[in-house]
């Protein structure tokens, strides 16, 4: 494990102990596990192991908590059946989204994007000002020259498109 990793991963198990303990209390009903299991990650993390970039360390460090502690309950004869583990690890997988998932946001994305190419510039102009730039209305109305009720007017009847699209895909 690089050593930037391993002090990410540190500084996380440090920082959350006692979110991470309670949560997997919650899932082993034994706090003193728990702690054992979390302890074991720390030494397995100062061990030093080439596990190369992570990019979740909440998800990584739970996984491996998780893990650890199917070896801990294991170590003290109350087996986990296979369900429980299958449980415990859909319980915490990685929260990134997975090829299907980034397809569809993509496919989503892109009819927006369409919708929004059909509309008036104005109304464009304002969408994208307010909702892809993060700017105020007020801020808004002043880059584009025009009242802050003409910006609002036009704010809505985007809403109301984008609105009226999305039931239409729906049914």
């Amino acid at each position: 494990m690089s050593g930037d990793t391993q002090l990410v991963l540190l500084d996380y198990l440090g920082k959350h102990y006692a979110t991470l303990k309670q949560r997997l209390t919650r899932k082993l009903g034994n706090a003193e596990d728990a702690g054992d299991a979390l302890h074991d990650t720390w030494l397995r993390l100062k061990g030093g192991e080439d596990l190369g970039p992570i990019q979740n360390p909440g998800a990584y460090l739970s996984r491996m908590a998780v893990n650890i502690a199917v070896d801990v309950q294991r170590r003290h004869s109350r087996l986990l059946s296979g369900d429980d583990v299958d449980q415990l690890l859909e319980e915490v997988m990685d929260p990134a989204p997975g090829p299907a998932q980034t397809a569809e946001a993509r496919s989503e994305l892109e009819a927006v994007r369409q919708l929004l190419d059909r509309m008036p510039e104005r109304r464009r102009a304002v969408a994208l000002l307010v909702h892809a730039e993060g700017m105020t209305q007020k801020e808004a109305a002043l880059q584009l020259g025009v009242s802050l009720r003409t910006v609002e007017y036009e704010l809505k009847r985007c809403h109301e498109r984008l609105d009226a699209s999305l039931a239409a895909q729906q049914k």
